[in-house]
């Protein structure tokens, strides 16, 4: 056998560890290496055309119906061809208003998200409540959660989410629940916003060991004592799985040597798992410079990236920002008791010194446990979330 087919084989057989399951199929995670196999999972998808997701129920709005607000909005559109034809493809979200965006009936699990939010995204909460909870397992801003925090469009093509032309978020975290699901959105805009939308979700049964997914924002602006804490007293068994990061540097020079550490089940003083510097947690190396161009460089993989720089253009835009995302899939952080995970704001200064810095940094968590989950910190306000 050649050197090239030996090295081809040893690729598949990669591929088939990754992407094929190790505990029994039940419709709930669905890959490449199960796609094949049969479930008794039911398919069911909520959007502005059926908001119950009941089965035979989508398409329904009656485009001569032209007095319910949410119920016909495209009723004009569609009144030369009736009902079944786009007649309620979105919403439509006050200023100050949430919204319940999805109730489900479980046991289930969501597959997958879609939205196109407008105005903006730092000014939609998006709330997920799971089973009998009265505060949420996942509280963030919409474009935080879909690794967009400045209200502008940057590609991303990762496993766990994806940015597509023009405003299309998607998400394809697992998200199981036993017996309910809701799913709200609230608009902090002094401004209505539009939200096109679909959940897509199987009901199916929901193993003992399948835990809760949640996600928490946090945000240092500046950071206190050149340190960002991302979680902090997650109590609990569970994995974390992922870290969506927006900073904005206040310094000339290299910023990312800060190290990021995790303090699993106990640690105090120092972590069980602690990196090497900000750059080599994203996935990347040496100021993710392009040694051609000497620019930073974008770049946007399965499972970590840079894939947003905004570069300061000689006016209002004064510092750069960007925007981070890594996603531990084949490599959990796992916790049986508790979970602290904080990150250096670190970079350069004169005669090769370190320089603790005060960065206005945002990081978006990801992680599973089982419930009941520690309480988490208050949002902050409109004008604290605010990226000005």
């Amino acid at each position: 056998m050649t050197t090239k087919k030996l090295l081809t084989l040893i690729l598949c057989l990669l591929s088939i560890g990754l992407f094929a399951q190790t505990y029994p199929f039940n419709g709930i995670s669905v890959n490449m290496g199960n796609l094949s196999k049969l479930s008794k999972a039911k398919s069911r998808s909520i959007s502005p055309e059926n908001f119950s997701g009941e089965k035979g129920k989508g398409g329904m709005a009656d485009p001569s119906d032209k007095n319910i607000s949410n119920v016909a909005n495209s009723w004009s559109p569609a009144r030369d061809l009736g009902k079944g034809w786009k007649v309620n493809p979105f919403v439509n979200i006050g200023a100050n208003e949430t919204y319940t965006i999805a109730e489900m009936t479980g046991p289930g699990a969501i597959q997958q998200i879609w939205m196109t939010p407008t105005g903006n995204w730092r000014f939609s909460i998006l709330r997920i409540y799971w089973d009998d909870e009265t505060e949420p397992s996942v509280e963030c801003p919409v474009g935080d959660f879909f690794a967009s925090a400045y209200n502008q469009y940057a590609q991303l093509s990762s496993l766990a989410v994806c940015v597509n032309p023009g405003s299309a978020f998607n998400c394809y975290w697992t998200m199981p629940f036993r017996k309910k699901c809701k799913m709200t959105l609230e608009n902090l805009s002094d401004k209505p916003m539009r939200l096109y939308y679909q959940i897509n979700y199987v009901l199916t049964d929901v193993s003992d060991d399948e835990a809760y997914l949640h996600v928490q924002f946090r945000r240092s602006n500046p950071t206190k004592g050149s340190i960002h804490t991302l979680v902090d007293g997650i109590k609990g068994k569970g994995q974390y799985v992922g870290t969506y990061m927006a900073c904005r540097v206040h310094d000339n020079g290299w910023w990312g040597e800060g190290e990021i550490k995790f303090f699993i089940d106990g640690d105090s003083d120092y972590p069980t798992i602690c990196g090497t510097g900000t750059e080599d947690y994203f996935c990347g190396s040496y100021n993710f410079e392009n040694k051609t161009t000497h620019q930073y460089q974008e770049f946007t993989t399965p499972y970590a990236g840079l894939h947003q720089v905004i570069r300061p253009d000689g006016l209002y835009k004064s510092v750069t920002s960007f925007g981070l995302y890594r996603w531990h899939i084949t490599d959990p952080v796992r916790f049986d008791k508790d979970l602290k995970v904080t990150i250096q704001d670190l970079g350069w200064k004169s005669d090769g010194r370190y320089n603790p810095q005060q960065s206005d940094i945002s990081t978006t968590s990801f992680w599973y446990q089982n419930e009941p989950h520690a309480k988490f910190p208050k949002l902050p306000s409109r004008d604290e979330l605010e990226i000005p």
